[in-house]
């Protein structure tokens, strides 16, 4: 194959993955049933790594996470996800008011913003619409930061899609955007979550990485669910504080 066509291949795959909807029967937000009412609830929020673009449903971190919490005793009924592949923070914005989230759940998390990066937006325009949007999230936990999880960016650019791309400019971007969601985070008092450094040791792991040679596979997946999993114990009542 030449080198023209296979950059073009690669430039349409990339904006499939990133910018199209997962999957033509996916609606904008994703809301399973909880076991009964006296579980605990939980929200996610983000774009395509939060429904887990290119991955089996039960590979999701969040799934995951959520059977981490019932092998731990926590009967937590299944998330409630408000997310779409290649949003935005303005677009989960809107995904979360057609939403219509109603009611208080006992845990949040939120993770969003690879996209405003890929798309070359203005990282102080992300503060202001991620600030809002942390909010959101504080108020869906009952007004408790400390019951909402921000996982921070993970570097596509250490991916093949990446390959002819100017690596080091994504990983600086990527970084500039996390400095935001950390001090936005830190200053609301809520749990951060670094999964940035994870996401680069696919640079020499290619079981990290899905098929479609962008997103995270279950294996990272599985990697972010164990990382939250502690912190989601403490927030929902049955672990001591993680230090």
């Amino acid at each position: 194959m030449n080198r023209s066509r296979l950059v073009f291949i690669q430039s349409l795959l990339l904006t499939t993955a990133v910018v199209s909807l997962s999957c033509a029967s996916q609606t904008p937000s994703e809301a399973f049933e909880v076991m009964n009412p006296d579980t605990p609830t939980f929200l996610v929020l983000g774009d395509s790594y939060t429904i887990g673009e290119s991955v089996d449903r039960s590979h999701r971190w969040p799934v995951l996470l959520a059977s981490g919490l019932r092998e731990a005793g926590i009967p937590v009924g299944d998330p409630t996800i408000v997310a779409r592949t290649g949003w935005t923070t303005s677009e989960l914005r809107a995904g979360i008011q057609t939403a219509e989230i109603t009611g208080r759940y006992e845990m949040v998390s939120l993770l969003i913003g690879v996209n405003n990066q890929y798309r070359g937006l203005d990282p102080q325009e992300y503060q202001t619409e991620f600030r809002d949007l942390l909010s959101q999230a504080i108020n869906f936990a009952g007004g408790d930061p400390g019951r909402v999880l921000v996982l921070s960016i993970p570097d596509w650019g250490v991916t093949p899609f990446a390959d002819g791309r100017d690596r080091a400019r994504i990983a600086a971007e990527i970084d500039e955007f996390n400095e935001v969601n950390r001090a936005e985070s830190d200053g609301a008092g809520a749990v951060y979550l670094d999964v940035t450094a994870i996401s680069r040791e696919a640079a020499t792991d290619p079981s990290l990485v899905a098929e479609d040679g962008l997103h995270p596979s279950g294996v990272m997946y599985a990697r972010w669910a164990d990382l939250a999993l502690p912190h989601a114990l403490e927030i929902l009542g049955s672990a001591p504080a993680v230090p």
